[in-house]
Parts: structure tokens; C-alpha cells; sequence
């Protein structure tokens, strides 16, 4: 009887090699289930905990519990220099709805080619020609021309009251008569003009407006044909913000 042969051993030992990075891989699954744990129980000490433990594994290194967040949180500072902006914002909304009321009375009085408004970083600014109020080289508001300063007058009523400059110009003729320089000529126009503001409205307060005078200096156009020289002629009303463009509210006038 033929001797009987031994099986071929089917099955190898199975070497354990890979138990050291399974382990390792149940140890972080292990480590992020606690993670999760601690971060849907909003516990700031265990958060503190973990962020110590891995700052300890990395070398000390600054945790992710420790940085700063992507979005900064709303600090008082930063909601003041909102509520500035803001209110530079509205100031300057007010200045255009003024603006818009001006122009409007040029359109209804048709006074096109004898006022003018602009927005400025001064504030808004109404240009009037020197011959809708002024006899030549006179200083004195013609009385056929009130009117116009008493009209002026009531949009100069606020809610709450501007600084208002009144500033007068000449063109480079010298002047003559009572006026010994086109300097004086100025400022006494300006000075006449918003005395007869002042004058036709009781609401206005006299301690917001000023007035002074430039006489021939800054034209806003060359002195070299009558045209441009009746440009230069000129009273301007300066209605001012009530913020500067930081969002610093203006100090009040000093009337003591």
C-alpha cells in the first residue's frame, strides 16, 4: 500500500505587521470622535483642554483653538467708526437736498445764467453773480434786488442751523469812487448782502454767518474780455457740513 502523502500546509502564518498602523489609525478616529464631541458641546474647557493636548503633540505650536478667528467680531471701536461714517453720510444728504431746493427756485425764477451751485469738500457752494445785486462798482444791494436776498434767506433755515460764509469778488478793474481797492469793494458787498439775509428772516441767527472779501484774487476765469470779467464778479454763500469727512462733528460757534 502506497505510502500516503502529506498535505501541502494550505495556510501560511499571517505575518502581524499591519496591527501597529491599524492601531494607529483607531487611536486618530478615536481622537477626532472627541474632537467632534467636545465642539457640538460648545464646553470651552474641554476645548481649552484639547487645544493644550495638541499644542503638547505639535511641539508646542500655536493650536487652531488659539487663532484668531477669519472674521474679526464687532468691537466698540469698530461700531464707532461706522456710526461716524454714517453720520458723515446723512450730513452730506442734507447738503443735497438743500442743493436740490436752490435749484430749484433757479429753475422756477429762471436765474440760470446768474446762479450757480456746486457740491464742494467745503461744503455747498451758490455762486451769484455781482449784477443781480449790485449797481457797477457799487456795494450797496439794490432794492429792486431784496427780493432775491429775502427768497435766499429762507433756504438758509435749518433744522439744524450751518455755518454760512458769505464771501465777496471783483474782476482786476482798480476800483474807484468811495472805495479806495477792489479788496474793499468786496468785502463791503459781502458784508451789505448778508446783512440784508439776516435781515429778512428772523429765523436766521446771526452768530453761524461770517462774510469777508477777496477783492481780485482767485478769478474763475482770465480778466481778459468783459465777459469773463462779469464771471469774476461774483458773491458766493458757502453753506458748511456739520461733519468733517473723518465723522468728527463740527464744534459749535462760540458765541460767549
Amino acid at each position: 500500500m502506497a505510502k500516503k502523502r502529506k498535505k501541502k500546509k494550505e495556510e501560511e502564518e499571517i505575518p502581524e505587521a499591519w496591527l501597529l498602523p491599524y492601531s494607529d489609525l483607531l487611536t486618530l478616529l478615536l481622537a477626532l470622535f472627541i474632537v467632534l464631541f467636545a465642539m457640538s458641546s460648545v464646553d470651552a474647557q474641554k476645548m481649552a483642554a484639547l487645544s493644550n493636548v495638541f499644542n503638547q503633540i505639535f511641539d508646542g505650536g500655536e493650536g487652531v483653538m488659539d487663532n484668531p478667528s477669519p472674521t474679526d467680531p464687532v468691537t466698540p471701536k469698530s461700531t464707532e467708526l461706522s456710526q461716524k461714517a454714517q453720520a458723515y453720510v446723512e450730513d452730506q444728504r442734507e447738503l443735497n437736498g438743500i442743493q436740490d431746493d436752490v435749484e430749484n427756485y433757479i429753475a422756477v425764477n429762471e436765474l440760470e445764467n446768474q446762479f450757480s451751485t456746486k457740491m464742494t469738500d467745503d461744503g455747498l457752494l451758490i455762486t451769484i453773480r455781482d449784477s443781480v445785486l449790485f449797481e457797477s462798482g457799487q456795494a450797496t444791494v439794490a432794492s429792486e434786488n431784496r427780493k432775491l436776498a429775502k427768497d435766499l434767506s429762507k433756504l438758509l433755515v435749518f433744522d439744524e442751523p450751518r455755518p454760512v460764509m458769505v464771501t465777496g469778488y471783483t474782476d482786476n478793474i482798480p476800483a474807484s469812487g468811495e472805495f479806495s481797492s477792489n479788496w474793499e469793494l468786496s468785502v463791503m458787498r459781502a458784508v451789505n448782502f448778508l446783512s440784508v439775509l439776516i435781515d429778512s428772516n428772523k429765523k436766521l441767527d446771526p452768530q453761524y454767518f461770517s462774510a469777508k472779501g477777496y477783492g481780485e484774487n482767485n478769478p474763475v476765469a482770465k480778466n481778459d474780455t468783459e465777459k469773463n470779467r462779469s464771471k469774476n464778479r461774483r458773491v458766493e454763500v458757502l453753506i458748511q457740513p456739520l461733519v468733517d469727512q473723518n465723522g468728527t462733528k463740527k464744534q459749535p460757534i462760540d458765541t460767549k
